[in-house]
């Protein structure tokens, strides 16, 4: 096989080339010196560079390890080599390596140590070392990593000073708990929350260049607290789940790797604390704007003052979020609810303590009947009367107030729509065309645009 004269130059352009590049590769090997890996991290947790300090962690499944490798040529990306090496503080020349391959230059290049290379309860140190190019940088300070697979052995126990587990509670105060390790010494924090699973502790975030940034989980104490010391205690106050009835806490030990024990529970019930909910008039009437006012269910206001009522109304025209109201110093708070619903309407309202606690729902509700009323003198209702051809009228009155029209049907026919008159009723004149059972539906319209409730008048055509 033959590659032709114009194929014999381009490969003697690509030898050429070749050897071009080859020429130039030492001295840009030359400017790049691989540098000591930076942001070093185990278990996305600050490496601790004190013996004496060294950081707890849990290795189940291996040691993860990272570092920053770099050169001294910033502007250069070629891929480089992240090292790593571990061995047992008591026994330095027992040293096991993990190797970070293709790693880019000024990116946290992570490498797992070998979980079979680590024992429970023992104490490393561990290096990282940048290689570019064949050659390889000095190896970092060595951090310091105690591996801790071992959960808590005991669960904590605990009390509370205001919520006790054999009698009813009144409601509104955020409940007091002391938790206990009990002098296990293992035991260094406590988790909780009001429901299972328990949160996933979960201690760093991911930033720029790859670099973990720890979050401290006792940072939160709605779900997290430090014992005072190993094997101590901790005090919380924690504002239970809105309403009455049972209510569980769920709490774990933590160990310094945030290993937890086993999960143990308390459970105590709190009394109701619904709000009033009282309308200005006993009998608010449809369409019309009514005042509400809105008390604290008695005693809440001695023990954790209500601040604001969220309102809901169901079954009205309009449907959306709640609406806050600010209470005044003695909890109580006034609102005005214009009553649209064209069956009934009605009012959820919960209190809310400055602290966030919420209270049980208090309800008021009332129902309408807003359909027109329908008489004829012809064509009586459930009866009937006169015959094909027979001209009947139907009158139409509201039972609710400002009405303006009405739109009816017969036995499904296109809708018409007649205007209401000064006193807000209707006439209209109709004569059957055959016999038989009739359904006249009519419904109201008021000024504002509200369709009130349907009317089926029935009747039947001798």
């Amino acid at each position: 096989m033959s590659f032709g004269t114009r194929s014999r130059a381009v490969l003697v352009f690509l030898g050429t080339l070749g050897l071009a590049l080859a020429a130039a590769s030492p001295s840009i090997a030359a400017d790049r010196t691989p540098t000591v890996p930076t942001d070093l991290f185990n278990g996305r947790q600050s490496c601790s560079t004190d013996a004496d300090r060294p950081t707890y962690l849990w290795a189940g499944t291996g040691l993860g390890v990272e570092g920053i490798p770099g050169t001294t040529d910033t502007t250069d990306n070629s891929l480089v080599t992240a090292q790593y090496r571990v061995w047992p503080v008591v026994d330095p020349n027992s040293i096991t390596t993990a190797t970070r391959p293709h790693a880019l230059p000024g990116i946290e290049a992570p490498a797992t140590l070998s979980a079979a290379a680590l024992t429970d309860g023992q104490t490393y140190a561990w290096q990282a070392q940048t290689v570019a190019d064949g050659t390889a940088s000095d190896w970092s300070a060595a951090c310091y990593v105690t591996i801790d697979n071992t959960r808590p052995a005991t669960t904590p126990t605990f009390s509370s000073a205001n919520y006790q587990q054999d009698v009813p509670n009144p409601g509104g105060a955020p409940a007091k708990f002391t938790l206990s390790a009990d002098g296990d010494d293992d035991v260094t924090g406590f988790e909780y929350a009001w429901l299972l699973p328990l949160p996933i502790v979960d201690i760093a975030n991911i930033g720029d260049h790859g670099i973990p940034q720890f979050v401290d989980p006792y940072s939160k104490p709605t779900s997290f607290m430090r014992a005072d010391a190993p094997g101590g205690s901790a005090t919380v106050s924690l504002v239970p789940p809105s309403g009455s009835g049972p209510k569980t806490l769920w709490v774990r030990s933590l160990d310094r790797a945030f290993n937890g024990s086993e999960i143990t529970s308390y459970m105590f019930f709190v009394s109701p604390t619904v709000p009033s909910v009282t309308p200005a008039v006993s009998s608010p009437e449809f369409g019309e704007p009514t005042e509400f006012t809105l008390r604290p269910a008695p005693g809440l206001q001695s023990t954790n003052p209500v601040v604001s009522y969220s309102v809901r109304t169901i079954g009205g025209q309009i449907y959306g979020k709640p609406v806050e109201v600010a209470a005044d110093t003695d909890g109580t708070a006034k609102v005005t609810v214009v009553l649209d619903g064209i069956y009934g309407e009605a009012l959820e309202v919960t209190g809310k303590s400055g602290d966030g606690w919420v209270s049980d729902t208090g309800r008021w509700s009332s129902t309408y009947d807003t359909t027109p009323t329908v008489v004829s003198d012809i064509y009586p209702e459930n009866g009937s009367g006169g015959g094909v051809g027979v001209p009947g009228s139907f009158t139409f009155t509201p039972k609710v107030k400002d009405v303006v029209s009405y739109t009816y049907s017969v036995n499904g026919d296109p809708e018409a729509t007649v205007t209401a008159g000064d006193d807000h009723s209707a006439t209209i004149d109709w004569t059957p065309a055959s016999d038989g059972f009739y359904d006249l539906q009519v419904y109201a319209t008021t000024s504002s645009g509200v369709q009130l409730a349907p009317y089926d008048y029935y009747f039947t055509v001798n």
